[in-house]
C-alpha cells in the first residue's frame, strides 16, 4: 500500500469553519506587520486537534500558510471514525492506542479495546476485518466512561434505528445476526466516580427495547453524601439513584415488562482474568475482584477486599484508557502518561516544534476540551512568532515536502480528491437512506481515484 498525505491550507476545512473573510482585521491580542514573510506552519494530523489549530492560526496571523498532513486515506479523524453513528454530534476518542488489561486471558478470541470496537463499526481501515462474533448472550464492557456507553448502546439498539445512520453496512450485518441480549458496564469504583455524563445515561435508560438492572444495595447512604458535590456530579448521581431505587411509572413499568434486552452498572469491581472456553480459545467470562473505596469523592481509590465474582460473558471489551503512540523518535516522548513532553504545548528541547490535543494533556475531555486546548497551543505559537523566538528566514513549505514525497514514489491524497471520495459515499448512503456509506477499502479509494 502506498504511503499517503493530503493538503489542506489558507483555511480550515472543518464543518462550520469558513475561511476568513479578506481584509478581516486581527485579533487585538496579536499584531504581526504586514511586511513580514508568509510563515509556513506544518499541522500532523486532521483531527480535531489539528484543525482547531490551523482554525486558530489562520484567523489570527493574516501571513500564514498551514500544510495539515495525515495518515489516513480521508481526514477528519474522530470526527469521523471516533463517533458512535447514532450520535453524530458527540465525540468520543481521538489518540490511537488503547491501554492494555495487563490481565491473563486478554489475548483470547471475544476479547477486544472498546477502541478497536469503534473503529470497526465507524469504518476505520485497520478495524475493518475485526468481525467480533456476538453470537454470546452476554457482553461484558470494562469502564464506566461515555465510550462504554456508546459500545453498549450500539450492542443493544434496535438495527431499525441504526440503519439510518453513517454505521457501516458490514458492522450492521453482523449487529443483525447478535445474539446479546444483556451488557454489563464494569467499574472498579462506585456511582460517584463515573465517568460518563448525564445526557449519555439518561439515553440508555430510555433506549428503546432495553431494561436497566442497578443494585439499590450500590447507593445507600448516598442521598446524604452528594449534597455538597459539584451540580453536573449531584445531577447524574440523582439519576442513578431514582433509577435504582424508585418504581417505574406505569408506562414505564409497561415499556421495562416488554424489553428483550438489558443493561447494567456492576460497580465495586476490578478484573483479575479472562475465562477461557473449555478449549482455551474464546473468552467464556471474567474474574472480577471485588473492591472497596479508599478516599472520598473523585479521589477515591478502589482496593481488593480479597473476594472474588465470576461473570459469564462471550464478549470482553475494554474502555479503561486510550494513549498516543510516538510519532518518531525525533520527538520526545514519554511512554508512561502517552503525551509529547511539552511547556504549554512548546516541546521541551525541540525548538519550533508543538503539539495539542490529547498527545499533548492525555486522554481527558470532550470535543469542546481538546478546541480550548488546541486555541491555547496556537496562542503560544503566535507569541513565540511575535517574539521572534522563531527561526527566522524563507521556508520552502510544502514544495520540500512534494519533492521528498515524489523522490519515494508517493503520490498523496490531496482534499479534492477526499471530497471525491466524499461525494461517492453520499451517493452510496442516499441509495440505502443513510447519510453516507464509508467507503472502507484503501485500494478501492485508490481506484475511485484512478491510481
Amino acid at each position: 500500500m502506498a504511503p499517503r498525505c493530503w493538503r489542506w491550507w489558507r483555511w480550515s476545512a472543518w464543518p462550520r469553519i469558513r475561511p476568513p473573510p479578506a481584509g478581516s482585521t486581527q485579533s487585538s491580542h496579536q499584531q504581526f506587520s504586514t511586511q513580514e514573510q508568509t510563515t509556513q506552519i506544518c499541522v500532523v494530523g486532521s483531527g480535531p486537534a489539528g484543525f482547531y489549530t490551523a482554525q486558530h492560526l489562520l484567523k489570527h496571523h493574516s501571513r500564514t500558510h498551514v500544510d495539515i498532513y495525515e495518515k489516513q486515506f480521508v481526514p477528519f479523524g474522530l470526527v469521523r471514525f471516533g463517533v458512535a453513528p447514532d450520535h453524530p454530534e458527540v465525540k468520543s476518542y481521538g489518540a490511537e492506542d488503547h491501554q492494555a488489561l495487563g490481565i491473563p486471558g486478554e489475548e483470547l478470541s471475544g476479547v477486544f479495546s472498546a477502541r478497536a470496537f469503534v473503529g470497526w463499526y465507524n469504518g476505520l481501515p485497520e478495524n475493518r476485518e475485526l468481525v467480533p462474533d456476538l453470537s454470546c448472550d452476554t457482553a461484558v464492557i470494562l469502564g464506566q466512561g461515555n465510550v462504554a456507553l456508546d459500545v453498549a448502546r450500539i450492542l443493544l439498539t434496535p438495527l431499525e434505528h441504526l440503519e439510518k445512520t453513517d454505521i457501516t453496512e458490514a458492522s450492521l450485518g453482523v449487529l443483525r445476526q447478535s445474539q446479546v441480549k444483556t451488557v454489563w458496564i464494569v467499574g472498579r469504583r462506585g456511582p460517584l466516580q463515573v465517568a460518563f455524563t448525564i445526557k449519555e445515561l439518561r439515553e440508555m435508560i430510555q433506549l428503546p427495547g432495553t431494561r436497566p438492572i442497578l443494585d439499590p444495595a450500590d447507593f445507600l447512604g448516598l442521598q446524604d453524601r452528594i449534597k455538597e458535590v459539584p451540580r453536573p456530579r449531584k445531577r447524574l448521581t440523582e439519576l442513578l439513584l431514582r433509577t435504582a431505587t424508585e418504581k417505574p411509572g406505569v408506562e414505564e413499568a409497561a415499556r421495562q415488562a416488554l424489553a428483550s434486552r438489558a443493561w447494567g452498572l456492576r460497580f465495586f469491581r476490578s478484573p483479575q482474568q479472562v475465562l477461557p472456553s473449555p478449549d482455551g480459545r474464546r473468552a467464556a467470562g471474567i474474574r472480577l475482584a471485588i473492591t472497596r473505596l479508599e478516599g472520598v469523592g473523585e479521589a477515591a481509590r478502589a482496593v481488593p477486599t480479597g473476594d472474588m465474582e465470576d461473570l459469564p460473558c462471550g464478549l470482553v471489551l475494554s474502555s479503561v484508557g486510550y494513549k498516543s503512540r510516538p510519532i518518531d523518535p525525533s520527538v520526545p516522548f514519554d511512554p508512561k502518561r502517552g503525551v509529547i513532553p511539552n511547556m504549554e504545548g512548546r516541546v521541551v528541547d525541540v525548538p519550533g516544534l508543538y503539539c495539542s490535543g490529547w498527545v499533548k494533556q492525555g486522554p481527558t475531555g470532550v470535543i469542546t476540551t481538546t478546541m480550548t486546548d488546541s486555541f491555547l497551543t496556537s496562542q503560544t505559537l503566535l507569541q513565540d512568532l511575535e517574539a521572534r523566538l522563531l527561526p527566522s528566514g524563507p521556508r520552502p513549505g510544502y514544495s520540500a515536502i512534494k519533492a521528498l514525497l515524489s523522490s519515494r514514489g508517493v503520490r498523496p491524497i490531496s482534499f479534492s480528491d477526499w471530497e471525491k471520495l466524499d461525494a461517492e459515499e453520499m451517493s452510496r448512503g442516499q441509495g440505502a437512506g443513510k447519510p453516507r456509506e464509508k467507503l472502507l477499502d484503501p485500494q478501492e479509494m485508490l481506484r475511485l481515484l484512478g491510481r
